[in-house]
């Protein structure tokens, strides 16, 4: 239908122009007065108009596009720099990512010479970084020097500082970074690994609740780091504790939220700071739940140091003594609460058979003092000398384990 119409339309166009032209218009006359007189059909000087008006524009534009060629010729030179200097960069960015650094720096550097891109500089710097080139390494990181390449400059030479183990100037980038504190989460995950291994524990704690906030890490990720970060403030306490009272050591545990004071692996490692000081009571109660939720040979043979002689033996014979009759760290615990109550009896009767399931330095120690007291000294030297065996032996194990 479409066409139809264009048809009628031209045809129509056609008919008009055709009795248009068939009128007779008259002449056109140009006179110079006493020189020359030139006349015309006026449908001659339309088309000799319309015509002169045509090579007109036509020279007018050739001029114009002759004008411009030295700056068509630069744009076009320029768009082929930079369509080098992308298709370099593209390479680079692949070939750092395969981890084939030379060839990822040798596109790089392309790049850069050929568009003097910021992003080149840094792929650069990557690269021969991951070549162990440090020369060079500072040579490109030295060229980011733009304020809108300064947040990856500074990621980039926080990130390589922590590879290198050196904490101190990671801490310094990212302090420049930004000395607020307020960071981004890749900023906040590398300033997590920098403060724990610099064991700043509190400003770990602090980020590791950031990270959590913004559900930048996996409950399963958290656990082990915050069992860590609370096991190294709560021991920088007890060392620092001149008084050596325990107050700072209980008020610090007691500020732990009760999930957190629930992690198996913490409780193990705060069990001993608290017997050190006479305090094991404290965390008595965080103990017998969590034997009484799994039961732990490993956290059971702790419970002996949890004070409470009295309770901890009662706990331990009468309910758990029933099922885990064989277990050898309740059995140590037990033979040790009872050294602490002077039952000898069952004392030395506990400690041998937790000896004869899992032989143990402590245990052999345990019954060397046992039979100190008791004046039984050809036993007690005989549990020594074993206990300096399993030392040595463990000793000389670890040294060939050790690279």
């Amino acid at each position: 239908m479409r066409i139809l119409l264009w048809i009628i339309i031209i045809f129509a166009l056609a008919a008009g122009a055709s009795i248009l032209i068939s009128q007779d218009w008259g002449y056109v006359q140009f006179v110079v007065p006493q020189q020359w007189r030139m006349q015309m059909p006026t449908k001659f000087f339309v088309v000799a108009l319309l015509l002169a008006f045509i090579a007109a524009y036509m020279i007018i534009r050739l001029v114009r596009n002759a004008l411009a060629l030295p700056d068509v010729v630069g744009q076009w030179r320029e768009r082929r720099r930079r369509q080098r200097a992308d298709h370099s960069l593209r390479e680079a960015v692949v070939a750092l990512h395969e981890g084939r650094y030379a060839k990822a720096l040798k596109f790089a550097k392309k790049s850069h010479d050929a568009g003097g891109q910021p992003a080149a500089a840094l792929l650069a710097a990557r690269a021969a970084h991951a070549l162990r080139d440090d020369a060079r390494y500072r040579e490109w990181i030295e060229r980011l020097d733009g304020e809108d390449i300064q947040l990856a400059r500074l990621m980039t030479e926080a990130e390589f500082a922590v590879v290198s183990c050196d904490y101190r100037e990671a801490a310094e980038k990212l302090n420049i970074l930004q000395p607020d504190g307020r960071r981004h989460i890749a900023a906040l995950r590398l300033s997590l690994r920098v403060s724990m291994a610099l064991q700043q524990w509190d400003e770990s704690l602090h980020l590791i609740r950031s990270l959590r906030k913004h559900k930048a890490m996996t409950e399963e990720e958290i656990r082990p780091l915050l069992c860590r970060v609370h096991a190294g403030r709560l021991r920088a306490c007890a060392d620092g504790d001149s008084a050596g009272d325990g107050v700072a050591l209980i008020k610090m545990w007691k500020a732990i939220p009760g999930k957190e004071r629930g992690d198996r692996q913490l409780a193990l490692e705060v069990v001993p700071l608290f017997a050190r000081i006479g305090k094991g009571h404290v965390v008595r109660r965080t103990v017998e739940r969590l034997l009484n939720a799994e039961w732990d040979t490993a956290l059971a043979r702790l419970y002996g140091f949890c004070g409470d002689v009295n309770a901890c033996l009662e706990k331990g014979e009468k309910i758990w003594l029933q099922d885990h009759s064989e277990d050898p760290g309740l059995l140590f615990s037990l033979g040790r609460l009872c050294v602490e109550s002077q039952l000898w009896r069952k004392a030395e009767d506990f400690l041998k058979r937790s000896l004869r399931r899992q032989p143990e330095i402590e245990t052999h120690l345990a019954l060397a003092n046992l039979f100190k007291r008791l004046e039984r000294h050809e036993e007690e030297q005989e549990h020594y000398r074993a206990a300096a065996e399993m030392a040595v032996a463990l000793g000389t194990s670890n040294s060939f384990r050790s690279p």
